[in-house]
């Protein structure tokens, strides 16, 4: 395993895990270069393994039902945590009155404690007080930078001359950062150098080298900063492929995203994330979730790219349901339709390997 950026921590994520509002949680469980997950606080699968739990493959990350179970288990091992990162994606990005109980013990402990949520645990007198007096740190990663340290867009997103894949969705919360990961592990797989710049909390979280915060950037610096980031990336890493992750989606009427992302980061083609089973948008009963061949023609039009590729997100579906859905989806919309999390990603990256520049 390499050496991660931030040592061994533990995830917290009590009464979400395997939930959209579990979705920081479940990207950490899954892959991260910045932490070595040692394990996910979530009462309700206590005992049980989190990835087995996730995606029906054990990954010998235990799940507990709170943190002093966690330090019994971890007493005397080489795999005690050094942090608590907060794993919870709830609607409006709000953190559990309960919550504050676990990183207060946390801090108790020393332990530098993460949080990507949208309130700030640095605005918390009473938990800064405790890290000072503990030797330890809060990050808050949602925090918006000084102005001074942001980037108007320039226009030097022309000069890239990589492709560029933007990976985004027809809803919130759908997995468009888990297929972004899993194409770029599995095009240097392949043997091509590929980057990830991510656009949100998570993708931080989980050590990509190229980010910026979407949701909680000043609106005027939104393309500047995403511009910045894949900028950066093709200067000082020279990579064949840029996998852009998306943000919400394009007509979620709460989390709106991927306009800057198409005006901005200028992608050359649209991976889609799509849930089959999802007919209203997520966590707005009412909302009636925009078709997929509607949802194509939009970001078609507005960025006069194609979507190359639909990526399915297998929720409430059985194992033998997945194939069939995408030949559907395909026979629809006349674009091939993959499952990269159920499968592999062999086949998409076979596709994108016919647009490399």
């Amino acid at each position: 395993m390499k050496e991660s950026i931030d040592g061994n921590a533990l995830v917290f994520c009590e009464g979400a895990f395997n939930t959209p509002n579990g979705k920081t949680a479940h990207g950490l469980v899954r892959f991260t270069e910045r932490y070595n997950v040692v394990g996910v606080i979530d009462s309700r699968y206590a005992g049980k393994d989190a990835g087995e739990v996730l995606d029906g493959r054990r990954n010998g990350i235990p799940l507990f039902k709170d943190l002093s179970s966690a330090l019994e288990y971890f007493k005397g091992k080489p795999t005690m945590p050094k942090s608590l990162v907060i794993g919870l994606a709830p609607d409006g990005g709000r953190l559990p009155a309960a919550a504050k109980k676990t990183i207060a013990a946390a801090l108790e402990l020393g332990w530098n404690v993460d949080s990507g949520l949208h309130d700030f645990l640095t605005n918390d007198e009473n938990l800064v007080d405790l890290a000072q007096k503990k030797g330890c740190r809060i990050r808050d990663i949602r925090k918006t930078p000084d102005r001074d340290k942001l980037h108007f867009f320039t226009g030097d997103i022309e000069k890239v001359d990589c492709l560029k894949l933007a990976i985004l969705g027809t809803d919130s919360a759908i997995g468009k950062r888990t297929t972004a990961w899993i194409l770029v592990h599995g095009l240097r797989k392949a043997g091509l150098k590929a980057e990830m710049v991510g656009t949100g909390q998570t993708a931080w979280m989980q050590g990509a080298k190229y980010s910026m915060v979407m949701d909680s950037c000043i609106n005027d610096f939104v393309s500047g900063e995403i511009e910045h980031a894949v900028v950066s990336a093709w200067k000082n890493e020279d990579p064949d492929v840029i996998v852009i992750e998306g943000q919400g989606s394009l007509m979620n009427p709460a989390y709106p995203g991927g306009f800057e992302i198409l005006a901005a980061g200028r992608p050359d083609h649209i991976i889609l994330q799509h849930a089959p089973t999802r007919k209203e948008y997520d966590g707005f009963p009412g909302y009636r979730l925009h078709s997929l061949p509607e949802q194509i023609h939009a970001l078609e039009v507005i960025s006069g790219k194609k979507v190359i590729a639909i990526t399915v997100n297998h929720e409430n579906m059985k194992e033998e349901e997945i194939a069939p859905a995408c030949k559907g989806i395909t026979e629809e919309t006349g674009i091939p339709a993959f499952d990269v999390l159920a499968f592999s990603a062999e086949p998409l990256v076979e596709l994108v390997k016919k647009h490399l520049k």
